[in-house]
């Protein structure tokens, strides 16, 4: 996907790295460090070198019990960083839940807003309407003041999916377009300890809505408690806070808001590609309470617990079992499918001989004029991140990816609008031009 920005643009195959510049005395982390023009002016540049693509300004603290601040006084704070970082070329985000801020912001050269109350305010809808500029959605339960009172959820991963994928829809409903939307799950804001470390081990939920995500866990408490780090200082958690944001980016986060460029991007350098898998099987070898249908959803779950043995791989996602009739050869029983979503270390071509593997184990054998035929077993690689390969052995993006039913509807399940390493559309093939008509079960 691709995250809009006024004039820029932040393809989400990699991630964007956010740099944070707060022009408060009382932010939780640098409060006072930058509140002087020329101090703040060389954060920037010193990130902008780093590695940062964005640099978000702040004048507002919202750290937890934090005092509101005027907006006449917090547009007076950051007013000569905006507009000095615009006329450097730079892309600014401004941190900011108020209209009058935002309109100011937009007005000299801000290309993000950065709510933390997540557009609530209509005023904030109609500032930034028309502005063409990027919007981060955060996700907070009540305000900065109170949000720590007493958070309660039933369930924190659905309830925060389900108000993000509101509040985005909200906007598009008021004329904006959906590659101008980021969303956030706000990590500490209204969430407990216990509901925060479990929203972000699920942040591939958050991915589902098809929006890019953002992961913005630098120097919070959370993370501290998380890697057991006893420093009472914000700084000290900035490794921790760089292996968060690994972990959320492999989880399926693009964007990585950070107050230490640095060590984030050098630890970044560790993220693995991603790989989508399709499984399907229409010959249930694994017997399942005399059920055919569930001894094919038995062996694709063999299958399954074999790829997590791999070395060097975890496996993100899974869809939901769908079933579909069989292509090209009408001549066989129908098949259960799924798509699963690993990052691996693992090269494609030795990848291909492990699956090989796993497929023999499962009972598959490959036969001459078997394409296509009955398996019990049948494991291909779809998408390799950034990879693409033309050989007889292996193909890569797979041939029939664009225009398989039973291969569209689950990839499409984990990550809506995913574009292939060369460039096409999963989804862009008309339902009644696809092959393998797939239902979910």
């Amino acid at each position: 996907m691709i995250w809009q920005c006024g004039q820029f643009r932040f393809d989400t195959i990699t991630p964007t790295i956010m740099g944070v510049i707060n022009i408060t005395p009382d932010s939780f982390s640098d409060g006072g460090d930058f509140v002087e023009l020329d101090a703040a002016l060389a954060q920037a540049e010193r990130m902008r070198t780093e590695g940062a693509a964005i640099i978000d300004v702040g004048g507002e603290s919202t750290r937890p019990g934090a005092t509101p601040v005027d907006p006449a006084d917090e547009w007076e704070r950051i007013a000569p960083v905006v507009s000095a970082l615009a006329e450097r070329g730079m892309c600014v985000s401004v941190d900011t839940r108020h209209a009058e801020v935002a309109e100011r912001a937009i007005a000299a050269g801000a290309s993000i807003i950065n709510d933390v109350s997540g557009f609530r305010d209509p005023a904030m809808v109609d500032a930034v309407r028309d502005a063409n500029v990027g919007l981060v959605v955060m996700h907070m339960q009540g305000e900065p003041a109170t949000m720590q009172d007493s958070p309660h959820y039933d369930d924190v991963v659905g309830e925060v999916c389900a108000w993000l994928r509101d509040a985005a829809s909200a906007l598009e409903e008021a004329g904006v377009a959906h590659n101008r939307i980021c969303v956030d799950p706000g990590p500490g804001f209204g969430k407990t300890y216990q509901q925060t470390v479990e929203l972000m081990r699920n942040i591939h939920e958050v991915r589902h809505l098809g929006y890019p995500v953002m992961v913005a866990a630098s120097r919070k408490s959370y993370v501290g408690r998380a890697y057991r780090i006893e420093s009472t200082d914000p700084k000290d958690r900035d490794e921790a806070s760089a292996q968060e944001a690994l972990l959320a980016c492999e989880l399926g986060a693009s964007v990585v808001r950070t107050h230490n460029v640095a060590v984030t991007v050098e630890t970044l350098a560790s993220l693995r590609p991603y790989v989508l898998l399709g499984l399907g099987s229409n010959i249930a070898l694994v017997a399942s309470d005399g059920e055919e249908r569930e001894g094919k959803i038995a062996q694709i779950n063999l299958a399954v617990g074999a790829l997590c043995q791999l070395p060097d791989t975890q496996l993100i996602d899974m869809a939901s079992f769908w079933e579909s009739e069989p292509a090209y050869r009408e001549d066989q029983e129908t098949f259960v499918n799924t798509v699963v979503l690993l990052r691996t270390g693992i090269p494609p071509r030795e990848l291909l001989d492990y699956l090989h593997a796993i497929e023999a184990s499962l009972g598959r054998r490959r036969e001459p004029g078997g394409e296509n035929g009955p398996r019990t077993i049948d494991i291909d690689i779809l998408d390799y991140q950034l990879y693409t390969a033309l050989s007889d052995e292996l193909t890569l993006p797979h041939p029939g990816v664009t225009e398989r039913d039973f291969v569209i509807k689950p990839l499409t399940e984990i990550l809506p609008h995913h574009v292939l390493a060369d460039g096409s559309r999963v989804d862009a093939l008309p339902e009644d031009k696809r092959v393998g008509r797939a239902w979910k079960r």
